[in-house]
């Protein structure tokens, strides 16, 4: 029943909600510091090396935020 304890699912679940806002505000700050709409070029113009570094950005950005939350 240790499993099952309302604090640690409560505190993991705030946790996730607040690692995937700050994931989310992060791309869009670099989404504004870039000179092009990144979406439009990955989108439109199928610009795959943009879509590799926002991949690694995303992957980047949510390794610091999971070692962060987690200590």
């Amino acid at each position: 029943m240790e499993y099952l304890n309302f604090k640690l699912i409560v505190s993991s679940v705030v946790y996730s909600v607040l690692g995937i806002v700050i994931l989310v505000l992060s791309f869009i700050v670099i989404e504004k510091l870039t000179p092009r709409m990144l979406w439009k070029e990955i989108i439109e113009e199928h610009n795959t090396a943009l879509a590799i570094m926002g991949a690694a950005f995303m992957i980047a950005v949510a390794l610091i935020i999971s070692a962060a939350i987690h200590g």
